[in-house]
């Protein structure tokens, strides 16, 4: 059974509808490493203004942005595109593995808007997640109120995520695009035994989305896909922990931004019939890990 996170849920009077994970990025301002030359369609500017028409067909609210670069001066380009209305907050990057400099990005970077930190990981080990000096740095971000968003996908680093989750059991962590499931292979292991694993931190999220692994190795887009991942997801982390997430642009790479939220929605209605567990997975859950401001009631 999925578990209660351990800080309150408050039920809002309204709950937005929020995109909880997007980018925007101008090529020519940053290098791109984790882009291929199969990625042409990604080899583009986008910007809140394309994004805008898109959420406005598909009635979402507001938006997360997320870093997609490891610099310094990606930090001042989330500050500038935050400043759209639509933007209800902003994963900034922070060198996590580097409490020194950490330290000082923070200091350095305007916080309106910025409700969560992330860097890239890949593949890569985690053991420097034990680390004393990093171990006070994540405790900083959640006396901030900060995410931390993530993308784990061996075992080894599910392990490294719920060592610090245990010693920072006040940090809430975000799994970004369902934690990577083999939907382009139809596989299940040892994703499903990961997600089984993560679910049992309670403060521990788990975005509706899919990354660019999944999406540059798929045949084709296909909702029916994507199903028993997300069920399995909703079985051990139900409605409260999870949230629904485009990851435009780089959902580009198989579908277009309508057809990827419609399905997206319609898949955790799938798993979900009940309203009230739609409106958490469709913004109530990133309202809460986030920090949100909720809309207020209309009178």
């Amino acid at each position: 059974m999925p578990r209660t996170p351990s800080f309150p849920i408050k039920a809002e009077a309204v709950t937005p509808v929020i995109d909880a994970h997007h980018h925007f990025w101008k090529t020519a301002a940053q290098a791109q490493p984790w882009r291929n030359p199969n990625h042409h369609v990604l080899a583009r500017d986008y910007g809140p203004e394309q994004l805008r028409h898109e959420l406005r067909n598909v009635g979402v609210d507001g938006t997360i942005l997320v870093q997609s670069v490891d610099e310094p001066a990606e930090n001042d380009r989330l500050a500038a595109y935050a400043a759209n209305d639509f933007v209800m907050g902003a994963v900034a990057w922070l060198p996590l593995a580097d409490p020194p400099s950490a330290y000082r990005e923070l200091d350095r970077i305007n916080p309106i808007k910025v409700c969560g930190v992330r860097q890239l990981i890949a593949d890569d080990p985690l053991e420097w997640l034990t680390n004393r000096a990093i171990v006070d740095l994540f405790k900083e971000l959640a006396r901030r109120g900060l995410a931390w968003d993530v993308v784990p996908v061996t075992p080894g680093q599910v392990a490294a995520i719920l060592k610090l989750s245990a010693v920072v059991p006040e940090l809430k962590i975000v799994i970004d695009h369902l934690g990577r499931p083999p939907v382009d292979s139809q596989g299940w292991e040892p994703w499903a035994c990961q997600i089984r694993e993560l679910a049992h931190s309670p403060t521990t999220a788990v975005k509706v989305s899919v990354g660019i692994n999944v999406l540059s190795t798929w045949n084709s887009w296909r909702r029916s896909d994507l199903l028993p991942y997300v069920e399995w997801a909703a079985q051990h982390f139900g409605p409260s922990r999870l949230m629904l997430a485009s990851n435009w642009p780089i959902v580009l790479l198989k579908t277009n931004y309508p057809d990827a939220w419609r399905d997206l929605a319609a898949t955790v209605s799938e798993v979900f019939p009940s309203q009230a567990d739609q409106k958490q997975v469709s913004g109530g859950t990133a309202t809460r890990w986030y920090g949100l401001a909720p809309k207020p009631t209309p009178h």
